[in-house]
């Protein structure tokens, strides 16, 4: 059953559409809910939540337009409400968990490497996590929709609903947050330099 088929079948009452929706965007809606919430269980939550809204509110999609930017909005702009709801800095030590979604989502990025090709892009992908936790909920969330979610910044505006400048503005904001904290000391210049 196709994609169009599916959002048909809900739009008429029957449940069954749900079925193919949930199996082609469970993952990206997780992966983006968990890079924003940074917790495995409230990620899940809010996904699980926003299908069941799917449910409710698909009378309210246009199908001229595409399903997929509508429907990973609903998850994003759940994400950074629960994220805003608890209040506190999140901490994250589930690197398992996104290490699961990211071979799920990726399986073919690891193979082929060989284990010290592994390790870097593992750190990597550890480094970058532990970056993110330090933007707030709405940049994490423009970052997301941005280069996980491959969203243009004009899509961000739309779903975000928000001014384009502003969308800019976090982009950038965050983008020059994660370089500072990304930007490896640079201890041998300044140890040369003393000399």
């Amino acid at each position: 059953m196709e994609e169009q088929q599916a959002i048909t079948k809900l739009k008429q009452g029957d449940i069954d559409g749900l079925e193919i929706l949930v199996k082609k965007y469970y993952l990206p809606a997780v992966r983006a809910a968990y890079l924003i919430i940074q917790e495995k269980s409230l990620a899940e939550d809010v996904v699980q939540t926003s299908f069941i809204n799917l449910v409710n509110k698909i009378g309210q999609f246009d199908e001229t337009k595409a399903f997929r930017p509508w429907f990973l909005r609903s998850v994003v702009n759940r994400a950074i409400s629960v994220t805003r709801k608890r209040n506190r800095v999140i901490l994250v030590d589930e690197s398992e968990f996104f290490e699961e979604i990211s071979s799920a989502i990726e399986p073919a990025s690891r193979n082929g490497h060989n284990p010290e090709e592994n390790y870097i892009s593992e750190e990597l992908s550890r480094t970058i996590q532990l970056a993110l936790d330090k933007l707030s909920p709405q940049q994490r969330a423009a970052i997301v929709m941005r280069y996980y979610l491959d969203f243009s910044e004009n899509e961000i505006s739309r779903e975000m609903e928000r001014p384009k400048s502003t969308v800019k503005w976090t982009l950038y904001a965050a983008r020059e947050k994660l370089r500072q904290i990304l930007q490896p000391a640079d201890i041998e210049t300044d140890a040369s330099e003393e000399e």
